[in-house]
């Protein structure tokens, strides 16, 4: 427990992430970082980006409330402190994509209801599964929910986007590798964490089993809602706009169409739910696909 409490402790985590690759940037990415111009002057393009960007606010504000709502059911002192970092790294990641909707011509007055107009339904049903996990303090549950399973997803579409969004958008592709280093160190602290007490605790996995199956049917639901909608890719082309040619997990997405997208996208995070739910004990079950 020692090693532990070491690598996920609030002194770590200042070193690493405010006093570590956060340094020099506000909300996210350097000071002075736009959105492109494209993007802001082509109606298409901006209102994708504004779909997009509200699914991102609407898993980050499940993030927040998950984490947040197990620190007092956490059984020990490291964890609850871990969680309180994880906690404001959610806030920040709820804060920097709602200054994106900002950014992308969102008025803080019209903000909650073009959420509510964009938000994806499935995405939606993913984060009460988890929350209501929550909700019953149920500890073992929330974490893997949270920390393997909507973790694990945030982490490779990050990747995804990242890889999409650099070239074109360095100041977009700035704000999402510091998430995606948040990420990182979330999964890292489900997988650390739940393996031990799924040991004391072996009848919480059929629940566990439940939950994640229900829970990728809802993310691959969300997956295919957005891709199949996504209007950009052909818009980029009708502009005459060359896509990037960006490597991710071996494969160039540019040369990809969203459907062939959307396959590598749900097949990459599968996979990682398999791994990870196996290293802490627990058996992968496979969704339903929508």
């Amino acid at each position: 427990m020692s090693d532990f409490l070491s690598a996920y402790s609030i002194q770590n985590w200042l070193e690493s992430c405010p006093q570590g690759y956060l340094d020099g940037t506000e909300f996210g990415h350097l000071p002075g970082e736009g959105e492109p111009e494209l993007l802001l002057e082509n109606d298409i393009l901006r209102e994708d980006a504004i779909a997009t960007t509200v699914q991102m606010v609407v898993g980050e504000r499940c993030a927040l409330a998950a984490s947040s709502g197990l620190i007092n059911a956490a059984p020990d002192e490291g964890s609850r402190r871990y969680l309180a970092t994880q906690t404001l790294d959610e806030a920040r990641h709820v804060e920097i994509f709602t200054h994106r909707l900002y950014d992308l011509g969102v008025r803080k007055d019209q903000l909650e209801d073009v959420i509510r107009r964009y938000a994806n339904p499935n995405l939606v049903r993913f984060a009460e599964v988890l929350l209501e996990k929550v909700d019953r303090k149920d500890f073992v549950s929330g974490v893997v929910g949270q920390n393997v399973v909507l973790e694990g997803m945030a982490f490779s579409v990050f990747e995804m986007m990242h890889a999409l969004s650099s070239e074109l958008n360095p100041k977009f592709g700035r704000t999402l590798a510091g998430t995606i280093a948040d990420e990182r160190r979330h999964v890292g602290f489900g997988e650390n964490r739940i393996g031990s007490l799924l040991k004391q605790y072996p009848e919480k996995k059929p629940e566990i089993e439940r939950m994640q199956k229900e829970m990728s049917y809802w993310m691959l639901a969300t997956f295919a809602d957005s891709f199949r909608h996504n209007q950009t890719q052909a818009e980029m082309e009708r502009l005459g706009q060359e896509r990037p040619h960006s490597d991710y997990q071996g494969v160039d997405l540019g040369v990809l169409s969203p459907e062939q997208m959307e396959d590598v996208l749900a097949d990459t995070v599968l996979k990682e739910f398999k791994t990870r739910l196996g290293r802490i004990g627990v058996e992968y079950q496979t969704p339903a696909r929508p």
